[in-house]
């Protein structure tokens, strides 16, 4: 886990297949943040990850999500995102990966 300081980012587990992401998902924290999220996603404890508590966002936050799924589907596991911030969506569509993220 990454300082919550600016330009920090956390992976936290909740309950019930719920985790969250809190903080920036940018270049300097997404490498911190994947064995955490990957974790989490094999073992079960992340089926549904919140990213409203997402402050900011670059191409590599994208990254990190597409990983995610991948390492999910590897895993014969569901994963959903939630809550995701319109920055993130706007990345999504300009890359056109917005079908493999947001829910239908």
């Amino acid at each position: 886990m990454i300082d919550q300081t600016e330009g920090a980012a956390s992976f936290e587990v909740q309950n019930d297949g719920r985790s969250r992401v809190v903080g920036s998902l940018v270049f300097a924290t997404v490498s911190e943040l994947l064995p955490a999220g990957f974790d989490a996603i094999t073992q079960g404890q992340a089926t549904h990850i919140d990213l409203s508590a997402v402050t900011t966002s670059d191409s590599s936050g994208l990254a990190l999500l597409i990983e995610w799924l991948s390492a999910a589907r590897a895993a014969g596991k569901n994963l959903t995102y939630e809550n995701m911030p319109s920055q993130l969506q706007h990345l999504a569509h300009l890359s056109e990966v917005e079908e493999l993220l947001l829910p239908k």
